[in-house]
């Protein structure tokens, strides 16, 4: 795999996990609670959230199989699908304030660190269905495979990193700064979702 591939695969799950705006989720999520408590929801969140992305990652692949969907029907459902889900980073409430707001229905920490900021703020919908995407068996050997994941393991290493530093970092970009990273976010992955459907397109007609 081409270091160009590499950091595609960064942009595009950095873009679907988009750890900037789980900042403004953790900081309503563990308000109130001692910097332990916070270290242990940040931890538990991460841990979480990269079980299920990994669980997608290789089971992803076999389901369809199983169901004998063609990758071709998958890029373009899955394509369709992300441009959704960025439209509503871009156009609706923004990742924070949607998330924040369910957080205040949740009573325990231990499940707010579960709902909403391991699911869905940091594997969302839309990173679940990226990392099947970037782990296709049709499409990329063992080692490529291994690559994406390994990349998905340091976006979400990184994630935690700016959980553990999310009272800085709240306080230098505020919440809306985290709204605007999450739109620009929200617009890449709107670029990629177009991609995959022009790709899936273009594998189904054998153009």
């Amino acid at each position: 795999m081409q270091w160009e591939d590499i950091l595609k695969d960064f942009i595009y799950l950095w873009a679907v996990i988009d750890p900037i705006g789980s900042i403004p989720v953790f900081m309503a999520v563990t308000a109130g609670y001692s910097k332990a408590a916070q270290r242990n929801i940040a931890l538990r969140a991460v841990i979480t959230a990269g079980l299920v992305l990994i669980l997608f990652a290789v089971g992803g692949q076999v389901l369809l199989d199983e169901l004998e969907i063609p990758l071709s029907a998958f890029q373009i459902a899955g394509g369709l699908v992300l441009f959704l889900f960025a439209l509503t980073m871009i156009f609706g409430e923004s990742k924070p304030e949607a998330e924040i707001e369910e957080s205040s229905k949740v009573d325990s920490h231990q499940s707010k660190a579960v709902y909403p900021l391991a699911i869905p703020s940091i594997a969302s919908p839309g990173a679940m269905m990226a990392i099947v995407l970037i782990t296709d068996n049709h499409r990329f050997d063992l080692g490529q495979q291994l690559t994406a994941t390994i990349t998905m393991l340091v976006v979400l290493l990184i994630t935690l990193l700016l959980l553990l530093l999310a009272g800085p970092i709240q306080k230098l970009i505020g919440a809306s700064g985290a709204s605007v990273v999450s739109r620009i976010g929200g617009l890449i992955l709107a670029s990629v979702a177009v991609d995959s459907v022009l790709s899936g397109i273009k594998t189904y007609f054998e153009l």
